[in-house]
């Protein structure tokens, strides 16, 4: 048989592994995300064994959003909390750790740490060592297909990149799917008097307003998550992600490499042997304290709608989280997701009004008509998610 003939068979059809099963084509994406340690945020650790556990998803790189403010003893942002408990740094440990844990080799890089000076800033005089940016832009190159990218933190990274080269990403990024911002109607403020002080009233949109508005009001292809409502980022809304994770009991059921990464990260440990740390054991599962009755989540629409799943509700009355292509004739899928907005104002401190539409294009934003419900059902399918990541997996 010739190459040409092989070639051609191939193309037409699917490989398949042992047992006449076809390989999962595995989804590209790119997440960029302010992780630190010790955290500032222990969602941030818990949030990234998505992109190295779920199926069907290719990590291409995890860029590291920091803000040089909070490197210090004692953050002094000018607008944002100042934080006391540094001094931290970016990352990088955590994410050596899991490429060791799961034997990858995903790539990384830190992003630019001082925020824009203008919406149009190129930031050409970032150090070398903050090559976020550079890397961002090299995947985009290298990728035959428009690629996805979820982002946590500032939207600074991928607003530089679209400065440098706009033709670029409007060309290789197929959606940006942003965790920032406050849904609130008509700019309505609510109780909470902290998230009203700071510029778009939440905490992704102030540590860069610059990239934040950037985004919204370029042409790129963007999922905007806001994290917080009217009543600020830890009250569940409509349009906002968050919810709260009442139970953190299933740690201790967890593969022991990843109780030992989530351990290291929320006892916020400095061992120089941070990689052998990975191989002590089950921590939680022989007695180790849990450093969080319950934890603060924003994250977990992101990677359901970026990684084409849903939350249905079974014949039965189960909460359970599938793909979209699993779903069978009784289920009940709860609806939450995205729906197609234009942005009809965006002010220049972050803040912004939406209306729905029916018509295509470029621009959405999550809605959920029921939060308690919603909240309910990651309460029941996140816990058994976490609980079946295995770095035993291929």
């Amino acid at each position: 048989m010739t190459k040409q003939v092989l070639m051609i068979i191939t193309l037409l059809f699917p490989v398949f592994a042992g047992h006449g099963e076809p390989v999962e084509k595995k989804k590209p994406l790119i997440v960029i995300t302010d992780l630190y340690h010790p955290y500032q945020d222990p969602g941030d650790n818990l949030d990234l064994l998505n992109g190295f556990s779920l199926p069907g998803v290719d990590l291409k790189a995890v860029i590291l959003d920091i803000t040089d403010s909070f490197r210090k003893d004692t953050a002094d942002h000018p607008t944002l909390w100042k934080d006391p408990r540094g001094p931290r740094e970016a990352g990088i440990i955590p994410v050596m750790q899991l490429n060791y844990i799961f034997n990858r080799q995903v790539k990384f890089a830190v992003g630019p740490v001082k925020w824009m000076r203008s919406e149009t800033d190129k930031m050409s005089d970032t150090p070398d060592f903050f090559q976020g940016v550079e890397l961002l832009m090299d995947i985009l190159k290298q990728e035959n297909e428009p690629i996805e990218i979820l982002s946590f933190g500032s939207a600074r990274i991928i607003a530089v990149a679209y400065n440098r080269d706009p033709e670029l990403l409007k060309r290789k990024i197929k959606r940006v799917h942003l965790s920032a911002g406050t849904a609130a109607p008509n700019y309505d403020m609510g109780a909470d008097q902290g998230a009203n002080m700071i510029p778009g009233g939440e905490w992704n949109v102030a540590l860069d307003v610059f990239a934040f508005t950037r985004l919204l009001r370029s042409s790129l292809p963007i999922a905007l998550y806001p994290c917080a409502g009217r009543d600020g980022g830890f009250v569940k809304d409509k349009n906002n992600t968050y919810w709260k994770l009442k139970d953190m009991s299933f740690l201790r059921e967890m593969h022991p490499q990843l109780q030992c990464y989530l351990d290291f990260a929320f006892g916020k440990k400095l061992n120089c042997d941070f990689l052998k740390a990975m191989e002590q054991g089950s921590p939680y599962k022989e007695g180790a304290k849990i450093q969080f009755a319950e934890f603060h989540v924003w994250e977990s629409a992101v990677w359901i709608e970026a990684t084409n799943r849903i939350l249905i509700k079974d014949k039965a009355g189960n909460y359970k989280l599938i793909r979209k292509n699993e779903r069978s004739r009784d289920d009940v899928v709860l609806p939450a997701g995205l729906r197609a907005c234009k942005f009809t104002e965006i002010r220049d401190d972050g803040r912004f009004l939406f209306k729905y539409v029916d018509s295509p294009t470029s621009k959405s934003i999550f809605y959920r008509p029921d939060p308690e419900e919603n909240e309910a059902a990651l309460n029941a399918v996140i816990p058994e998610l976490l609980k079946s990541f295995s770095p035993d997996r291929k």
